[in-house]
């Protein structure tokens, strides 16, 4: 396959270097190859965001054109960068960027829990699960894999709407404390910000695993502050916080206006970096936009490198949710994976829609076909229309686990509360196709990340035929009848 590869790159650069000038060829194709060529996706990479920045502005059509011709197929074509190891460290084998997790790499992530309550490992990393405690869950529901190997620097999709980031990011990873501090990355909802904080921080732990790393959302630091006052433990929790090698905070927006809580991330803020630990930020707005945020701390997160994502093109939404569709077992038409890409903001919509295609077809056994994509998606645009409203919901999962709506949408995190709420939030999803803003905003304020953190905890129950699937659809009857 490596040889094909190969061999397809070089008759068409023979081609490119014939209609291109010699220090264009020589510039911006020499050290270019063909990584990989699956799902109708053509996988270049390229030796600097710069040189793919051309490319794609300039020869992107001519490329895609002779590819097409060479293999007789329509072809999908995204750039990538090849990012080099840093001198004097470890050298770290090339993963293909969509290729799954082997069992070799899987055992150099840090294994994970998931719990109802703050998102912490016993050593208070708080990544986001993606393995079980013996390597990767290999058990399976239908066609639907619980493999969680998404949140890697391997398996982020890239296209220049996110290459920059891609690129400083893995560069932060493998020079803590050094390339850029703090790291601070922006966008709207969806756009990959979550995966590239635990991206770095997977990456981290598997090269230096002795190393304290914190990952944690802006709310739950807000917690974690008010507790210690409330508790007089602030020097307990001071002490957690600024002996970390890597700090990751995502919206970090949601501290604005707290005073206590700015304080004491500034104090912790100038302790790190003159540690010469690393801190990374996500937010979906630059520091300087952001509202009720002291100067100082403005100041701060401006000091390092401060990179904004923008919303996935139309072209790599379709790559995406044809490689998610064959990571659950399903080989996408790209004319469906079209249709799908048109109809979702953000990736994250797009892979909820995605896996609602699948679940309808399992359950009537149907194949998924361009017009069975578009009567899914006919369905989803009339249940927003109106057909069920978001209070609705609300209403009947209170009524079904005897919660009260104040209780639901309040501050308590009782285990009774906290699997009613995360109901909730999975079926405004799932039934109405609502982003995580708009679902935090019904249920008390809660950021995205809270939202997406319930939203998957359910959706795993459920995909593993858990009693929850009673609840759910006793709920759901509640609605209908």
């Amino acid at each position: 396959m490596v040889n094909d590869l190969a061999s397809l790159w070089k008759k068409v650069l023979g081609e490119i270097k014939t209609e291109v000038s010699q220090v264009n060829y020589g510039f911006l194709f020499r050290q270019t190859h063909l990584i990989s060529l699956e799902d109708n996706i053509a996988t270049v990479g390229a030796p600097s965001v710069m040189v793919i920045n051309l490319l794609q502005s300039r020869f992107a059509t001519q490329i895609k054109k002779l590819l097409c011709t060479h293999t007789g197929r329509e072809l999908a074509v995204v750039f990538i960068p090849k990012v080099m190891p840093i001198a004097n460290k470890k050298p770290i084998k090339e993963a293909p960027l969509f290729g799954q997790t082997t069992q070799e790499t899987a055992s150099q992530l840090r294994p994970v829990q998931e719990s109802t309550g703050l998102r912490h490992t016993p050593d208070d990393t708080g990544l986001r699960p993606a393995f079980g405690q013996q390597g990767i869950i290999n058990s399976t529901v239908g066609h639907l894999p619980r493999v969680r190997a998404d949140f890697t620097f391997a398996n982020f999709a890239v296209s220049s709407t996110n290459q920059l980031a891609f690129v400083s990011a893995t560069n932060v990873a493998r020079n803590i404390g050094i390339s850029y501090n703090p790291f601070f990355i922006y966008g709207p909802v969806g756009v990959g910000k979550t995966h590239l904080m635990h991206a770095i921080a997977n990456e981290v732990y598997r090269r230096e695993p002795d190393k304290k790393i914190i990952y944690i959302t802006s709310e739950e630091f807000t917690n974690e502050v008010v507790e210690a006052i409330r508790n007089n433990e602030t020097a307990k929790m001071k002490r957690r916080f600024r002996s970390a090698y890597l700090l990751l905070i995502d919206d970090i927006q949601f501290i604005a206006g707290k005073d206590k809580v700015q304080e004491e991330l500034f104090h912790t803020f100038n302790i790190l970096i003159d540690n010469g630990s690393q801190i990374a930020l996500s937010s979906d707005r630059p520091p300087q936009e952001i509202k009720k945020l002291e100067r100082r701390l403005s100041s701060r997160f401006a000091g390092g490198l401060s990179i904004d994502i923008e919303a996935p093109s139309f072209e790599l939404k379709t790559a995406i949710v044809m490689i998610k569709a064959k990571k659950y077992g399903y080989d996408l038409q790209i004319e469906a994976a079209k249709v799908l890409a048109e109809g979702a903001e953000d990736t994250r919509a797009l892979e909820g829609l995605l896996i609602r295609v699948i679940t309808q077809a399992e359950t009537i056994n149907s194949p998924i076909s361009l017009e069975f994509v578009k009567q899914v998606l006919r369905g989803v645009v009339e249940e927003k229309s109106g057909h069920i409203h978001p209070e609705d919901i609300i209403t009947s999962v209170c009524v079904y686990y005897n919660v009260k709506s104040t209780q639901l949408k309040g501050p308590k995190r009782d285990a009774g509360l906290v699997r009613a709420r995360q109901v909730a939030m999975y079926l405004l999803k799932e039934q109405l196709r609502l982003t995580q803003v708009e679902i935090g905003n019904l249920l008390g304020g809660r950021d995205h990340t809270t939202i997406m953190y319930g939203v998957d905890k359910i959706r795993g129950l459920v995909e593993n035929k858990d009693i929850i699937n009673e609840d759910i659809k006793g709920i759901i009857n509640q609605l209908t009848g």
